[in-house]
């Protein structure tokens, strides 16, 4: 026998009412443009300019009848409203998690209209929210003109159906929410395969047949009068048709990112062979991951206030204030209760943090629970084999705008801790100090005459290894430092073979 969700005290539901207040009232903020603070580092941002151009507008129908009024790139802004839940977490959680789900609505391109958090101990089975709830929801969507309902959380097929046809709109979750997202911002033809990949298991189990198309057939018998001559047979119905597509569709995109996979290999194994090292940059999104890779290497790559702002992994190469060149690579952000899906999709250039020599966990400071931050980014990792075992430093971005207890307490939290701001550039210099000291170096110390005709060992010793002495003779260049096992047999090779010849 079930119990009824009990009816929530006066207080718990002032709480809520509280929150959501809260949420809206900080709604608009998520994609302001005017908050995305740029340096000189960072470039141009050409990609930014091509992203506000696809930016949905207010007030822009997609049935007009003159084309011509309008950008024709632009799309409709959807006007949504919020719903969370509330059970075995504090109030400020269910606020946190409620106002990410507002931030990424934005992001993703609507306008939050309203909002609903219920306390109950789990979710409805039915409907998510159960019966009262969702007639209360159905009331706040037609009362403000939503179009959209948003779901802090996973649902289920028929959870989503059965709240549809109480609410009368569109119900998406935050799973369909974050992958829209993602398919907005992904721009290589990986990251854009890797996304379709992560939307069709996401859509197989969610097929839904409307009326009469779960029974039509394709090429077999329907039934019926007039059926006639070609509809006879086992055929298959229209849901099956779309099951078998989308499988075939989803084998071809494996086949396809797996044929990538070989050219970024063939890069990571060049940096391996060479020993060059590598820095990967992860973090939860909006950390300011592509700010700091900007600030340390200039590399101009896209900034922006906004939630998975980088899809694409950048690797770009700088070396250390005494010469040694090492990579950095910007990867992905993460996020709460980020979709199986995209983890898998994204697995192979996720791989990039586990082959790294070391791992720079950004932190945004400024951020209510960055330990919530902190802790959701390390489950994701712990799905990469081997990403774990990467030396980590937590680097706590943002700390021009940071509560200083926040970061005194993270600190004492986490066993290595830097504080930095990519913005002003605090802390800058000691965090590539402490690359620096952290980058394995060359181990064998060598001292010989490379002759002139092997200019490129002299070229490899400049970029992998660490020269105290260079000097040009008759005979060659003498170099006197430490080099990688690999590279000083080969400079003792062509030493050898110089002076015997």
């Amino acid at each position: 026998m079930t119990h009824p969700t009990p009816e929530p005290s006066r207080t718990e539901r002032d709480i809520a009412d509280d929150v959501v207040a809260r949420v809206l009232a900080r709604a608009g903020t998520a994609v302001d443009e005017g908050s995305t603070i740029h340096t000189s580092a960072d470039g141009e941002q050409l990609d930014l300019v091509e992203r506000a151009a696809l930016r949905r507008v207010v007030g822009l129908s997609t049935e007009l009848e003159d084309v011509t009024e309008v950008e024709y790139r632009q799309l409709r802004l959807e006007k949504v409203v919020l719903v969370g839940l509330w059970y075995g977490r504090s109030s400020l959680d269910a606020e946190i998690s409620l106002r990410e789900l507002a931030a990424l609505a934005e992001t993703a391109g609507s306008e939050v209209l309203d909002g609903l958090l219920q306390r109950r101990q789990t979710p409805d089975p039915a409907t998510y929210l159960g019966k009262g709830k969702s007639a209360q929801l159905a009331e706040i969507v037609a009362a403000v003109g939503a179009d959209t309902v948003i779901i802090d959380g996973e649902l289920a097929p028929s959870q989503r159906r059965a709240l549809e046809d109480v609410v009368k709109v569109k119900v998406i979750d935050r799973t369909a929410l974050i992958l829209d997202i993602f398919a907005q911002h992904a721009k290589s033809r990986e990251g854009k395969a890797q996304v379709e990949l992560a939307q069709l298991e996401y859509l197989l189990p969610r097929l839904r047949g409307w009326g009469e198309s779960m029974s039509r057939q394709a090429g077999g018998q329907v039934g019926g009068a007039g059926a006639g001559m070609g509809s006879r047979g086992p055929g298959e119905t229209k849901i099956e048709l779309d099951r078998r597509r989308i499988r075939d569709r989803m084998a071809k995109l494996r086949r396809e990112i797996a044929a990538m996979a070989p050219g970024r290999e063939a890069k990571r194994a060049s940096r391996k062979k060479g020993k060059v090292p590598a820095v990967a940059i992860a973090g939860y999104t909006n950390a300011g991951k592509s700010s700091l890779l900007n600030a340390i290497t200039g590399a101009g790559v896209l900034v922006e206030n906004a939630l998975f702002a980088t899809l694409d992994p950048t690797v770009r190469r700088t070396q250390t204030a005494d010469g040694r060149v090492y990579t950095l690579a910007d990867t992905v952000g993460f996020v709460r209760s980020l979709p199986h899906q995209l983890v898998e999709a994204f697995r192979s250039t996720l791989e990039e943090v586990a082959d790294a020599d070391l791992l720079l966990h950004v932190v945004d400071a400024s951020h209510p629970d960055p330990e919530g931050q902190i802790a959701a980014v390390r489950e994701v990792l712990a799905d990469i084999p081997g990403a774990l075992d990467v030396p980590e430093v937590i680097v706590l971005n943002k700390a021009d705008v940071a509560d200083p207890d926040v970061v005194a307490r993270v600190r004492g939290r986490e066993r290595r801790t830097l504080v930095v701001s990519a913005h002003t550039g605090h802390g800058i210099p000691e965090l590539l100090a402490y690359i620096a000291a952290a980058l394995p170096r060359p181990d064998r110390d060598i001292d010989l005459t490379v002759p002139y005709t092997r200019g490129d060992l002299v070229h490899r010793m400049h970029h992998e290894g660490e020269i105290d002495l260079e000097e040009h003779t008759p005979t060659g260049t003498r170099l006197r430092g430490r080099a990688g096992e690999a590279l000083a047999t080969e400079l003792e090779a062509a030493a050898v073979a110089h002076s015997t010849s």
